[in-house]
């Protein structure tokens, strides 16, 4: 039973086929489209791929862009699905106010990370952060309960904000720096650093509240921007969100 994770961000959509709904699944195949190109789908990525026979998919770009994607799928058969937070899923329980309301990937990368740590040892309290262009910064008990989380703009959005709200920075990508001595370096640094410092303030709550020092896990697209610079440990990890959708697959379409 071939299965198709998708995951559309506020900038990309990236897809991946597996073998089956489950996690540890054999990879057929995978890709990503900037939104703006996801018309291409059908004529381009997917016009030869392996007909999936079930999908799940998480997505935070809107509407407008979910009826593009599911156009781009009348080349197969298959029905779509689309994660909505729910009040408890595939182990994990929201502690959000509305349950709902709480956005789609962050739910689903939550799962992931969960089970991921599961697989590593008892169950533990965890930091779950996502760096792309918002970053969220989730905190979990070790009960699995979701007990809050942060949501922060991603270094595109500090930078075009100081750009657009201030004369003369206009300036190229800098490098971080413990001490920055030009405007490049100083604006880089002073984001990487304002993400760093909320992320670890986060760790700071989860290890007061749980009395236990939190499994922290890293993934986005900009993660690896991110983990040089972080003074707690992170396990940085590549596709949270395909994981946490494998993790939901194998319980919603078991047969």
């Amino acid at each position: 039973m071939t299965f198709l994770a998708i995951d559309v961000g506020n900038t990309r959509l990236k897809w991946a086929l597996y073998q089956a709904p489950n996690p540890g699944a054999a990879l057929l195949d995978h890709g990503a489209e900037f939104l703006e190109h996801v018309d291409k789908l059908a004529e381009g990525a997917w016009a030869n791929l392996h007909a999936p026979q079930r999908m799940l998919g998480c997505i935070v770009a809107g509407d407008a862009i979910k009826r593009r994607v599911e156009e781009q799928m009348e080349i197969w058969d298959v029905s779509t699905q689309w994660v909505v937070a729910s009040v408890a899923e595939a182990g994990l329980t929201n502690g959000y106010d509305f349950p709902a309301r709480l956005g789609a990937d962050r739910w689903v990368a939550m799962i992931g990370a969960w089970h991921r740590s599961l697989a590593q040892g008892p169950a533990r309290p965890m930091v779950v952060v996502m760096v792309g262009t918002a970053v969220t910064v989730e905190a979990i008990d070790a009960t699995g309960r979701f007990l809050g989380g942060l949501i922060l703009p991603g270094h595109g959005i500090m930078l075009r904000a100081l750009e657009s709200g201030t004369a003369g920075l206009h300036v190229p990508t800098g490098e971080v720096r413990e001490f920055p001595t030009n405007t490049s370096d100083a604006l880089t640094s002073g984001g990487t650093y304002a993400i760093a410092g909320a992320v670890e303030r986060m760790v700071q709550h989860v290890r007061a509240h749980c009395g236990a020092e939190p499994h922290c896990i890293m993934t986005g697209g900009a993660g690896w921007k991110m983990a040089p610079s972080m003074s707690a440990p992170f396990e940085l990890v590549d596709n949270l969100i395909f994981d946490g959708l494998l993790e939901m697959a194998s319980r919603r379409f078991a047969s």
